[in-house]
């Protein structure tokens, strides 16, 4: 009798997060702990910005990764790694002197060595696109402050770092096949996923291997040296910290209030700061209006300063039309009548008082 199968019928798409809520806003699934913990590598001396990484830093953690990373062991010896790296001029007059000796005046077998490539390239480093032009500032951080008296905030920012491509030449060379093999061992064992690492004031920079080569055809007092030389790309990124930018953010916000020292009647009527007996009034015709009347408790002399959509306008007193300035005693009624320039749409008609004791 067959063994029933084992079908899984329900299956749970959203799982729960594997750490609480990130700080940033990640959700714990996506984005791991591992994140934070290298933002904290790179601003572990306090500062809240990074270290400058320049060309001599990355000289320096190309030589690290070959002698942490690439070392080599041969007959319970490990392989001498020249602790500098040499320019293409300067392994061409090495290897001619062959200065490398020990106290006999002998070379001193086996031994490895770097040679940098003069040429930076500019980078490839998936991590890094192209901006806009002029070296723009970006947001880095937001650091609280304390001056004694209130607290603020400091902004601290740094332009997008500049990717860079340096071709490295790591050679060893030895008198003995064996030592060959266990060196290109090594290396091949660490290449076996395309890209390598190697940690530099708190980032990983990734070191590509080009290719391998073989440069056997040293004849040293009838000797033989084999010289092998494997070729790595480090795509990494200069960051120089003479750029960062420290800023102080408002701490405070400080709103400012206008006042318009314009005198106003208790009839709302604007009274001007230069002659108070001066009144302004704005009459506002709307789409199917073309006159307004108005009731006097005071006397005043009208006149019209400016109009808006008007042809024509027409004063009158208790139903007698009147030319301008109309004269306006305690009681009257005024009506202004006006002709539309285009008719079915607002007009306004602003007018003067000059109010008469």
């Amino acid at each position: 009798m067959g063994v029933p199968k084992k079908i899984k019928k329900t299956l749970n798409i959203t799982p729960e997060p594997v750490q609480g809520h990130y700080p940033t806003g990640y959700n714990g699934i996506t984005t791991p702990n591992r994140r934070k913990e290298l933002a904290n590598l790179i601003n572990d001396d306090g500062t809240y910005l990074p270290k400058s990484v320049l060309h001599d830093d990355l000289d320096r953690g190309m030589l690290n990764f070959v002698q942490e990373h690439l070392k080599t062991i041969t007959n319970g010896k490990k392989v001498n790694v020249i602790d500098r790296i040499l320019t293409i001029q300067r392994w061409a007059e090495f290897s001619q002197t062959w200065k490398f000796t020990n106290e006999d005046k002998n070379v001193d077998l086996p031994f490895i060595v770097v040679v940098r490539h003069p040429d930076v390239q500019y980078g490839t480093n998936p991590a890094l696109k192209y901006t806009i032009p002029d070296r723009k500032q970006f947001h880095y951080a937001k650091v609280p402050t304390w001056d004694g008296t209130r607290k603020g905030y400091d902004i601290y920012t740094i332009p997008q770092p500049v990717p860079v491509d340096i071709t490295y030449d790591v050679k060893i060379v030895c008198n003995r096949m064996r030592e060959l093999n266990n060196f290109n061992k090594v290396v091949l064992q660490k290449f076996t996923s395309r890209q390598a690492y190697t940690f530099l004031k708190g980032h990983y920079i990734p070191i590509i291997m080009d290719s391998i080569g073989d440069e056997s055809q040293i004849d040293t007092e009838e000797r033989r040296y084999y010289q092998q030389n494997y070729k790595f790309q480090l795509q990494g990124f200069l960051l120089d910290e003479e750029e960062f930018e420290v800023k102080p953010a408002i701490s405070r916000s400080l709103l400012l209030f206008g006042f318009d020292e314009k005198n106003r009647r208790r009839d709302g009527k604007e009274l001007t700061k230069e002659n108070t007996n001066k009144v302004k009034t704005i009459l506002e015709f709307n789409n199917i209006t073309n006159s307004i009347t108005r009731e006097y408790n005071y006397n005043n002399n009208v006149t019209v300063l400016r109009t808006k959509n008007v042809n024509s306008v027409t004063f009158s007193i208790n139903g007698t039309t009147l030319s301008e300035p109309v004269l306006i005693s305690v009681g009257d009624t005024l009506t202004v009548t006006i002709v539309k320039t285009v008719l079915g749409t607002p007009a306004t008609v602003t007018i003067q008082e000059i109010i008469v004791p």
